[in-house]
């Protein structure tokens, strides 16, 4: 049973910038355990910026639903991020626990934004060197 026993507002201008970062993305948490609380949930804004990529990285034991409200993102996974699919404004995107992936913002001129939850905490692991994302590209 959570801590708190009523309803919370957290305005938009309060978003945390103190949560876990991954290069390549700036995470803002909204709903976590500093904000109201919270023990099994973490929610927040994602933005990539134009013709960024993230690094690769997965949540530890925590499933990830990822909802675009602006832009189009490419997203990586697999042994060597072989594996490709693209989302845009609108989509949902599920991720599950322990899953290495890279989001890829191939635009010029607009932000990806979007909606985060996950299962618990935000826990990020960052996983692959620049050099393994250079190979990965090159499909070695």
């Amino acid at each position: 049973m959570s801590k708190q026993s009523e309803v919370r507002i957290v305005p938009s201008g309060e978003l945390d910038r103190q949560t876990a970062q991954t290069p390549g993305m700036q995470r803002r948490a909204a709903i976590d355990r500093s904000s109201v609380g919270s023990e099994k949930l973490w929610v927040g804004v994602v933005t990539v910026e134009p013709g960024t990529s993230t690094g690769a990285h997965h949540h530890g034991d925590c499933d990830s639903v990822v909802c675009i409200t602006e832009g189009s993102i490419t997203i990586r996974w697999g042994t060597r991020l072989e594996k490709r699919a693209s989302a845009a404004a609108g989509d949902f995107i599920y991720i599950p626990a322990r899953l290495v992936h890279q989001e890829i913002n191939e635009s010029d001129s607009v932000p990806v934004s979007s909606i985060v939850v996950r299962s618990g905490d935000n826990v990020v692991e960052n996983v692959v060197t620049s050099d393994q994302l250079a190979d990965a590209e090159r499909g070695r």
